[in-house]
């Protein structure tokens, strides 16, 4: 059961990159079930068709698929176009996409890194602009960067993600910065250990996972409902005055050190 009101954000429109799957797919439907219409974004037609299709049904809200790669600024610019185009605004855009994978620094290719920095942190750049050059230049509008806790004490296996991801904090505080005199506020999440996500099975061996739950001050993992919520507290009105903020959304793990630290 959700805390906010059904009606939370009636009326409005949301872009959400990466939207067809995991967390972002999460973001999207919460979006929906507190009033929204959504625009969602990732490279495969086919699964976003079927997300689409499968939100839509469960909240009664418009959900339009629309594929394409965040690092081509055309591309992320018409589907913010076709948002303003088809649903009429573009209130609220998730920079969710993203790419990683465990690689020792010592063997990560340059393409490699350079990749997921691509991924992570020019898709975030290209879809801000798409969302401030279609609509929240002239209207205002709220941006909710995805980040992660990675580069808060360093994890191994890990570099690319975590300096993707701590350059997704720093723009969030430049465009704040910037683009607050347009009436448009920038903040991040900082999901930590989500359970029910598939990156989480992918990238936490199982022998870790027992031994980092038990080590979390919560003492256990989030839920994909609670990034959310968090997500809906910061596209409401009732964080107006917040700006430039990265909202950290996991039970304390990132004050307990890398969970790499459990191998051996």
């Amino acid at each position: 059961m959700s805390s906010f009101r059904d009606d939370l954000l009636a009326g409005q429109v949301a872009l959400v990159t990466g939207g067809g799957s995991g967390i972002c797919k999460g973001i999207a439907r919460a979006l929906m079930a507190h009033g929204a219409d959504v625009i969602i974004t990732s490279r495969s037609a086919e699964r976003l068709a079927d997300a689409a299709a499968e939100l839509a049904t469960e909240t009664g809200r418009r959900c339009i698929p629309a594929a394409a790669d965040v690092r081509d600024a055309a591309a992320i610019g018409a589907v913010a176009q076709r948002a303003v185009d088809e649903l009429g605004r573009l209130d609220v855009l998730i920079n969710g996409a993203a790419g990683n994978f465990l690689a020792p620094a010592a063997t990560l290719s340059s393409n490699a890194f350079r990749t997921v920095l691509e991924i992570d942190t020019v898709g975030t750049f290209n879809a801000s602009r798409a969302a401030f050059d279609a609509w929240m230049k002239r209207n205002g509008g709220t941006i909710i960067n995805v980040s992660a806790t990675l580069h808060y004490t360093g994890v191994p296996l890990q570099a690319h993600a975590g300096a993707a991801k701590a350059a997704i904090d720093a723009l969030t505080r430049h465009l704040a910065f910037e683009w607050g005199p347009s009436g448009i506020r920038v903040n991040a999440i900082a999901p930590g250990p989500i359970g029910d996500t598939e990156g989480m099975k992918r990238l936490l061996p199982p022998a870790m996972s027992e031994k980092l739950r038990k080590r979390i001050p919560l003492q256990r993992f989030g839920t994909v409902d609670e990034i959310g919520e968090a997500t809906l507290f910061l596209a409401s009105e009732a964080a107006r005055y917040v700006t430039g903020a990265v909202l950290v959304v996991d039970g304390g793990a990132w004050m307990i050190g890398s969970p790499m630290d459990m191998l051996g």
